[in-house]
């Protein structure tokens, strides 16, 4: 049967005979064959924007320049054939009208588009528009060949673009998928393991109860029916607290898991808040605090109120509640670790955490107040070397000893205050380290006007 019919080779027969009409230049060949070897060469598309207007340059004498439609849908001037990269990218919003091949200021313009077969693939909702224009000039050296070799050259840019457009996109969702794996281990999996800790809980009081129901059959009719009754009031309560500390783990394991597998994520290779109003105290903070209150008091940390508490009804922020969940589960599971007893001022020897929020104005420009969170805890300062490490991936305290974790806490922690127009920090204090963050206060915020230049620290306030 042979290859008679076969697809492949009627499109590479048909590729020759146009290959054949197109009549290039030798040296207009050979531009083509160096700027394929390239592409392919350079995998950053950076370098990919150098050879885009270097290759024309070098080869055939025309200087060019390279726009692209970049994040935001503007056009902007990305190479220059004289002077390289521009970086930043200079915004070109008179150029965005164009759709066809023209003539203007003594230039011509070859807009491109990317492989329409790869369409369905295309990052950021590129779809079926113009991904950027090649200026080429002066224009009056240009024939009409050199004009057909750069219209196709055009098509080979947008071609080659849209694919590394699509590997880069691909490269990012790759490391999300991986980051994010890490992620619930550490904020999902591990904390998960404290399940066993409560049924085990569960477990001897269930036993008590079998202890009771044995006591009750020995010697039921020497028992007061009072004592009975304040027996099985006394097991009932301790039951009752297991299975409250059973169903806030699942709440907040289950609002972990919804907020970390959003099909948003993984479609658009990075977190996506889902923001909503809430009482900020009462839905984000408090449930975390209830969930290590008993791991602090077995570790013999107090919990210190001084730094002002962060009223429920005076503050209503809009945020993604599952990821700002998660951020103070990080803060309460690093000062659970970290905390240190300290000798207080008064000579005391104490160990404890605190934590609160203040008003700063202006943080983020003229009028734009912002509201930072804080949590303290008592111990030696972090090294000048740990405190710029502090919040990178895999950063683990010096002081840590035998106790279990990735690393990712405070990494976590500042990736969600970014998407949430933020920004983290520590800082040494008396007596400790604060972990703090700044959130933009929003107009829809609802928070009493006398606190926006209220910046006294309050009384016995360890900052």
């Amino acid at each position: 049967m042979g290859l008679q019919g076969d697809p492949v080779l009627e499109r590479l027969r048909h590729k020759k005979r146009r290959y054949e009409a197109y009549g290039f230049s030798r040296e207009q060949e050979r531009a083509l064959w160096a700027f394929f070897d390239l592409a392919q060469e350079y995998e950053t598309l950076e370098n990919f924007y150098r050879v885009c207007v270097l290759v024309p340059k070098e080869f055939l004498g025309f200087s060019t320049r390279l726009y692209l439609y970049l994040e935001g849908g503007h056009m902007k001037l990305v190479a220059d054939s004289s002077i390289g990269l521009l970086e930043p990218p200079r915004p070109r919003p008179d150029l965005s009208t164009i759709t066809e091949i023209v003539r203007q200021d003594g230039s011509w313009f070859f807009p491109f588009k990317g492989n329409k077969r790869l369409i369905t693939l295309s990052p950021k909702g590129m779809g079926d528009q113009i991904l950027g224009i090649l200026e080429v000039f002066p224009a009056d050296k240009l024939s009409a060949r050199d004009k057909l070799f750069f219209q196709k050259f055009a098509n080979r840019i947008g071609y080659n673009l849209h694919i590394k457009f699509i590997f880069q996109q691909s490269l990012e969702h790759i490391k999300f998928i991986n980051t994010l794996v890490a992620d619930i281990e550490h904020n999902v999996i591990i904390p998960n393991m404290y399940y066993r800790v409560l049924f085990r809980r569960l477990a001897r009081k269930i036993d008590l109860l079998q202890e009771l129901v044995q006591h009750l059959r020995e010697g039921g009719e020497n028992l007061s029916t009072s004592r009975v009754a304040e027996a099985i009031n006394n097991l009932h309560n301790i039951l009752m607290e297991e299975y409250q500390q059973i169903e806030k783990h699942y709440e907040t394991v289950s609002l972990f898991l919804e907020s970390l597998l959003r099909r948003d994520h993984f479609q658009k290779g990075h977190f996506v808040l889902r923001k909503r109003t809430c009482r900020f105290a009462k839905e984000v903070i408090e449930p975390q605090l209830e969930r290590y209150k008993r791991r602090f008091e077995k570790a013999g940390i107090m919990i210190d109120n001084r730094l002002g508490g962060v009223p429920d009804e005076e503050l209503i922020m809009a945020v993604d509640v599952g990821l700002l969940s998660q951020v103070y589960a990080n803060l309460f599971s690093n000062a659970l670790k970290y905390t240190r007893e300290v000798k207080t001022p008064e000579g005391e020897y104490k160990k404890f955490i605190a934590f609160g929020r203040e008003i700063i104005p202006h943080f983020f420009g003229p009028g734009k107040h912002g509201i930072k969170f804080n949590v303290f805890t008592t111990g030696p300062h972090l090294s000048p070397e740990e405190a710029k490490k502090v919040f990178e991936e895999g950063w683990r305290g010096n002081n840590i000893g035998s106790q279990p974790g990735s690393g990712r806490g405070l990494h976590f922690v500042k990736k969600v205050i970014e998407l949430h127009g933020g920004v983290v920090g520590y800082e040494p204090t008396p007596l400790g380290n604060n972990f703090y963050f700044v959130l933009p206060l929003k107009q829809e915020d609802s928070i009493e006007q006398r606190d926006l230049f209220d910046n006294d620290p309050p009384k016995g306030g360890y900052f």
